[in-house]
Order: structure tokens, then sequence, then C-alpha cells
């Protein structure tokens, strides 16, 4: 058989991040490379509870199909938890989604056309770009430094650049730098957005696990023109596996995002959603964030230590203020990548993410992205440690 591919599949490639983790399979590796939330933390007893009733006792709906936008039940939740946060929004404000990945894709579907622009951070979420390669865009990266993406950098963008759909933003504990969006800066992209009169995607699924400082408002809570379209998860503050998120956006927005949801998958399971309700319902979903939090923090804090103590000075890190990673820069003419193909694994048994792949045009070798979330304390001293051993024999 002749396999007759769509042209797009050009686009859509392995992920970088996939390949290299296989690497890192032996039990023995110790990995700083997946972004996952630390499964101790997962509310297992309390989940049980609410899946029995959910079944038992509410089986006949749970177990059925409902609308494709999600149970209203669990969308009058998720507004009431945004109103929280400043974001005013009701019930039909909200789209209920296989996790926020779902939302990157349904948004690249309904918006681009081959060679719109988007606009992004540099470096950007690797699954943002898996996410819209397939659509065939443009990407205008706009760097970035410690309060976030460059809004003078992002003037000039718009101004030189033509045919922009969106501008897609991670502003709280960017993934997968870790650095946080300012709030002057969180003001003027939504005052650019409305000059240029461009939709913002506003991707912030770690948002509720800061673990420091003062939370800042939603990009969404200055959207006077409903031109920004939220994403959220309950992958980072209950669990992955649960495959639940959402969006909201103005109802004309999510009136058009349900169409392409119930043409790709009809709806989100029933089930889960009933048992994410049951939970808010029953149970303290802040003070199950809260003790998320105290854990990050204490994980975080250990790793960066461990950096100053290991690292020679050279290497640059970011100092996130919640979230699960943080970000380093190596010397111009390091590749990470190599290093940890050559001596990183086979020598300290450690794996990372190479950042090059998260960078949408111009890759930078010298980086690389390095999470906390999951490893023991034990394994973050040692590894990171190391780690620090090998570099201080490369670099010095």
């Amino acid at each position: 058989m002749t396999l007759r591919l769509a042209e797009r599949m050009i686009n859509v490639k392995p992920s970088a991040i996939r390949q290299l983790l296989k690497l890192g399979a032996d039990p023995e590796i110790i990995s700083f490379g997946g972004g996952y939330p630390d499964a101790s933390l997962f509310p297992l007893e309390q989940l049980n509870h609410v899946y029995q009733t959910a079944i038992l006792d509410q089986g006949r709906d749970s177990l059925q199909y409902t609308v494709s936008n999600g149970s209203l039940k669990l969308r009058e939740q998720i507004a009431e938890r945004m109103a929280k946060e400043g974001v005013a929004c009701g019930p039909d404000n909200v789209l209920v989604l296989q996790g926020g990945q779902q939302g990157l894709d349904l948004v690249a579907k309904l918006l681009i056309n081959k060679g719109d622009g988007i606009v992004a951070e540099d470096p950007t979420f690797l699954g943002a770009l898996i996410a819209f390669n397939p659509y065939e865009p443009r990407y205008i990266p706009v760097k970035m430094d410690d309060d976030g993406m460059d809004m003078d950098a992002l003037a000039q963008a718009l101004e030189t650049n033509s045919g922009v759909k969106f501008i897609y933003v991670i502003p709280d504990f960017q993934n997968p730098t870790g650095v946080t969006l300012s709030l002057d800066r969180r003001k003027r992209l939504i005052e650019l957005a409305n000059k240029h009169d461009l939709i913002v995607l506003e991707d912030t699924p770690y948002r509720e696990i800061r673990y420091q400082g003062e939370a800042l408002p939603p990009i969404k809570t200055f959207d006077t023109e409903d031109r920004v379209i939220y994403l959220g998860s309950f992958s980072k503050i209950l669990a992955p596996g649960l495959r639940l998120g959402w969006a909201v956006a103005s109802e004309e927005l999510i009136q058009q995002l349900s169409l392409l949801k119930l043409a790709a998958d009809t709806q989100c399971s029933t089930l889960n959603m009933a048992a994410v309700s049951l939970f808010m319902e029953k149970y303290d979903m802040d003070a199950h964030i809260e003790s998320i939090r105290q854990v990050y923090l204490r994980k975080k804090d250990l790793m960066l230590n461990t950096i100053r103590e290991t690292f020679p000075a050279s290497v640059r890190y970011t100092e996130p203020s919640g979230g699960m990673f943080t970000w380093l820069t190596f010397p111009e003419g390091f590749d990470a990548g190599t290093f940890m193909l050559e001596q990183a694994l086979p020598k300290a048994k450690v794996a990372y993410v190479p950042g090059a792949s998260f960078f949408s045009v111009d890759q930078k070798v010298n980086t690389a992205r390095v999470s906390y979330s999951t490893q023991s304390d034990e394994n973050i001293v040692k590894g990171i440690s190391a780690l620090g051993n090998l570099l201080t024999a490369e670099l010095s």
C-alpha cells in the first residue's frame, strides 16, 4: 500500500524530548526531564471516594453522554474559581477540555491558516509548537528576560510583521524557563493586542502552584474586548491522568471551539468530570493545592541551593516562584544535548531536557530545562551534584 499522507504531516515530527528521554528509561537514571507532578501528592483516598460516589450514586448520569462543552455543574464550579482570580465569567464562557493541550490544538485549528503568524515567547512550550505545527504557521519569536516577554520587542515585532493571528504567552512560571510575566507587562500586552486587534492565548497550567510572592492577576482580567482565551488545567493541581482542563473565553469563541471539540472527541469523560466536580464539592481544593506548594517550594530550594554549591559560575539559572522548572543557560559554544548524551547520561546517570527544541526559529543549544517536581530530595542532591561535578570539569 502507498501511504499518501496530508502535506501538513511534514511538520509533525516525534518530540525531541520523548526521543531523548527514552535514554533515561534505565531505573538507575535520575531524570530531571519530565514535567510531571509529584505522584505522591495525588489525593488517592479522596479520589477513590468521589469515583465511588460518581458510579454508585450517580452512575446513570456520570456514565452517560453529556454536552460537548462539559457538564454544567463543573463549568459552574470552574467559573466560580475563575471569579476568585478576578475573571468574570459564567458557565457559557467555559469549555471543558481533554487537558490544556487540547485547548492549544483547538485554538490552532480554529484560527491558523497556512502562513499565519504566531507571536510566542522565545523559548516557548514545546507542546504548543507540536500542537501548532500541523497548521503550518509562521513563528515570530519574542525575546524574554526575568520579567517574561519583552514588551518593547513585542511592539516592534507587531509593527514589522503582518498576518499575525494571535499572541501565545505562558505568563505564570513559564514552561520551560520558570519566569513570570510582570504586572506592567501583562497590562501592556493587552494594550498591544487591542491596538493590533489580536487574540491572546493565555496558557497557564502552573498558575495555582505559586509558592513564593504575591499572585498576579491573569491577563484575562484586563481583557475589555473579549480577545483573551484563557487555558487552565487540573493536571498540575489534581492529577494529569484525569485529562481535564478548561478554556475561558467569549461565548462566541467558546461556541466555535465547542464545535471543533464535538468533531474531535464528542466530549470529555463524563465520569471524570463528575469525579472532579464532586472533589471540589466535598473537599477543600485550596488546602490540597497549598500542600502541593509546600512540597515544590522545598524541592525548588534544594535544587537551586545544590546548583549554587556545585555548578560552575558560568552556568546561569532562573529562580522561579512557582511551577516545576528552572532553566539553565551555559556558555556560548556549549551543546547541552551532546553533553547529556556523551557525559551526563553515561557518567553521572542524569537526564534533563536540552533546550534547543523549545525555540521556534533559532535553536539555542546552550540551554536546558530541569524539573525538580518528581525526584526525591535525595535524588535531587545526588543528581545535581553529579551533574555539577561534570560541568565543572568541562567548563573550568
